[in-house]
C-alpha cells in the first residue's frame, strides 16, 4: 500500500470516491445534456447543423485545452480548492447558459463550462488513484467511472422530458442543483491532498499546445463549410495547428523544466493506454450527437423519447461497470477486446438502418454500444497506469483525459461533416436520376404527392429526396466508427501485463 493510500481510514476512502464519483458525473452531463435539444437549439439559434454542434465540440475543446493545466494545479495547491472554485465557476458558466440570447453567447458559456470542468474528470481520477491502494484499483476505478455513466444516463432522460415541456434552457438549469450538491460534498469530504510536485507553469509549452489544439478543431468544424482546403481559411488553420504541436514537441525536447515531460513515455503500457484512449475517445459521443438531429429531423421524434433512447446508452454502460466492478482477477486486455468490438458491431449494426429505423433499432444498439463502453474504459484506465509512479499521475491523468477529449471533439466534427458531405453528394446523384423516375410516379400512386409539374409537388420530391440523402450521410458515419472500434483491438496486443506474485 502507498504512503497517501495508508493515511485514510477506509470510512474516508469510501466518502472521498462518493465525492470524486459525483463530480466525474457533473463532466458526464455537461457534455451529454446539449445532444438531447441540438434540434431545438439550432431553431431558435437560426443555426446550421454544422454551427450548432458547437455546443458540445466548443465545449470539449474547452476541456482539452485546459486539462493539462490540471497536473500543474495539483502540483501548486491541494486538491480541495481546485475542485471546489471548478465547481463554483461551472455553476456560474451553467446558469449563462441557460440565459443565452444568441448562438455566440451559448457556445462562449459553454466554453467557460468546460474551462471549469475540465479539472474535475483528472482530478478526481488522481485523488482515487492516490488513497485506494493497488490491489482496490480496479474496483474503485469500476465505481468512479460510474460517475460518467450516471451523467448520460440522468442528462438525456431529464433534459429530454425538461427540453420538450418547458424549453430548451431547462436542460441547463436543471444541472444547477447537481452541481450544488457536488459543491457541498467536496467541502465535506475531500482533505487537503496535494497530488503532485510544484513547478512553474512552462507558458511556451502550454500555449503552443493550446494553439494547436484550437486551431485543429475550428480546421475540423469548418471544414466541410469552406469546401476543406479549397478554402484559405482551412489551409490556414491546418498549417497553424501543425506548427503549434510541432513547436510543442521540440520545446518539450529541449526546455529544462518542459511543459509535459516526455521522459513520461518510456512506460510502454502507459504510452499503448494513450492510443487506447485515444481511439476510445473518438468513439465515446459520436452516437449521441448524431442520433438527435437523425431522430427529430428524419422521423419526428419528440426530445422525450430522444432522451429516453439516449438514457438506453448509459443503462449499457453502467451494466459493464458493475460487471467490471468484481473482474479484478480477469486479464483487462479480454474485456477491452471484447468492448471494442461490442461497439464496431454496434456501429455496423447502426450503418445498416434505413430511413424507417424504429425505437427497437436504436435502443439496443444504443445499449450495446453503450456496453461495450463500460467494457472498455475501466481495464484502459486501470492497465494505463498500473506500472507509473505515483508522483507520475496527475501529469498523466491530465494528458490521458487532455487525449480523450481531443478525440471526442476531432471525431465528432469529422462525423458530422461527413454526414453533410456525402448527403450532399447523395443528394446531387439522386436528383441527377429524377428524369428516370418521373414515369413511374405514375404508376405508383405518387403523381399527386411529388407532381414536377407544380411547385409543391416539386418542394415535397426534393424534400424526400434531401431526407434519404442525409439519411445516407449518417449511415456512411456509422460505417466509419465502427471501423475505429475494430480498429483498436490489435492494439490491445502491445499491452504488457505484470507478473502476479
Amino acid at each position: 500500500m502507498n504512503e497517501t493510500a495508508a493515511a485514510f481510514l477506509p470510512r474516508e476512502r469510501w466518502l472521498i470516491l462518493a465525492t470524486a464519483t459525483f463530480g466525474t458525473m457533473l463532466y458526464a452531463m455537461a457534455v451529454t445534456i446539449a445532444s438531447v435539444a441540438l434540434p431545438d437549439m439550432r431553431g431558435a439559434m437560426a443555426a446550421t447543423q454544422d454551427q450548432i454542434t458547437w455546443t458540445i465540440t466548443g465545449n470539449i475543446v474547452a476541456t482539452a485545452v485546459a486539462t493539462p493545466l490540471a497536473g500543474w494545479f495539483a502540483g501548486r495547491t491541494d486538491a480541495k480548492p481546485i475542485l471546489f472554485y471548478s465547481v463554483l465557476g461551472f455553476i456560474i458558466t451553467t446558469l449563462a447558459c441557460g440565459f443565452a440570447q444568441n448562438l455566440e453567447q451559448l457556445v462562449l458559456a459553454r466554453v467557460g463550462q468546460g474551462l471549469f470542468g475540465a479539472p474535475l474528470v483528472p482530478m478526481a481520477q488522481a485523488i482515487v488513484l492516490a488513497v485506494f491502494p493497488q490491489n482496490q484499483r480496479s474496483m474503485s476505478m469500476a465505481i468512479w467511472s460510474m460517475g460518467a455513466v450516471l451523467g448520460p444516463i440522468v442528462a438525456p432522460m431529464l433534459g429530454g422530458y425538461l427540453g420538450e415541456h418547458l424549453g430548451w434552457r431547462w436542460i441547463f438549469f436543471m444541472m444547477v442543483p447537481f452541481s450544488c450538491g457536488a459543491l457541498l460534498a467536496i467541502w465535506l469530504f475531500i482533505p487537503k491532498l496535494r497530488l503532485g510536485e510544484g513547478r512553474p507553469l512552462d507558458w511556451t509549452g502550454f500555449l503552443a499546445l493550446a494553439i494547436g489544439i484550437a486551431a485543429l478543431q475550428i480546421m475540423f468544424d469548418r471544414g466541410e463549410r469552406n469546401s476543406w482546403f479549397e478554402s484559405m481559411e482551412t489551409t490556414i488553420e491546418a498549417c497553424v495547428a501543425a506548427l503549434g504541436f510541432y513547436l510543442f514537441v521540440v520545446h518539450c525536447l529541449t526546455a529544462k523544466r518542459p511543459f509535459l515531460d516526455l521522459s513520461i513515455f518510456k512506460d510502454r503500457n502507459y504510452t499503448v493506454g494513450l492510443f487506447l484512449v485515444f481511439l476510445f475517445g473518438m468513439l465515446n459521443f459520436v452516437p449521441m450527437v448524431l442520433f438527435p438531429p437523425l431522430l427529430q429531423e428524419l422521423r419526428g421524434y419528440p426530445q422525450s423519447i430522444i432522451g429516453l433512447l439516449m438514457g438506453a446508452r448509459g443503462v449499457g454502460t453502467f451494466v459493464a461497470f458493475v460487471m467490471m466492478a468484481f473482474a479484478g482477477r480477469i486479464d483487462p486486455r479480454i474485456p477491452m477486446a471484447i468492448g471494442f468490438f461490442l461497439q464496431g458491431y454496434a456501429g455496423w449494426a447502426m450503418a445498416n438502418f434505413d430511413i424507417n429505423l424504429t425505437t427497437w433499432g436504436v435502443a439496443w444498439t444504443s445499449c450495446l454500444q453503450g456496453f461495450g463502453v463500460g467494457l472498455c474504459w475501466v481495464p484502459v484506465s486501470v492497465v494505463a497506469f498500473s506500472t507509473l509512479s505515483s508522483r507520475r499521475i496527475p501529469e498523466a491523468t491530465a494528458l490521458f483525459q487532455l487525449l480523450r477529449n481531443l478525440a471526442s471533439s476531432a471525431f465528432i466534427s469529422i462525423s458530422v461533416a461527413v454526414v453533410l458531405h456525402t448527403g450532399k453528394v447523395s443528394y446531387a446523384e439522386t436528383a441527377g436520376e429524377l428524369s428516370v423516375w418521373v414515369e413511374g410516379f405514375k404508376y405508383l400512386g405518387l403523381q399527386q404527392a411529388w407532381d414536377i409539374e407544380t411547385v409543391k409537388g416539386l418542394t415535397g420530391l426534393s424534400n424526400e429526396i434531401q431526407r434519404q440523402s442525409l439519411m445516407i450521410g449518417y449511415l456512411n458515419a456509422f460505417k466509419m466508427f465502427a471501423l475505429t472500434s475494430f480498429a483498436a483491438i490489435p492494439m490491445i496486443l502491445l499491452l504488457r501485463m505484470a507478473k502476479k506474485p
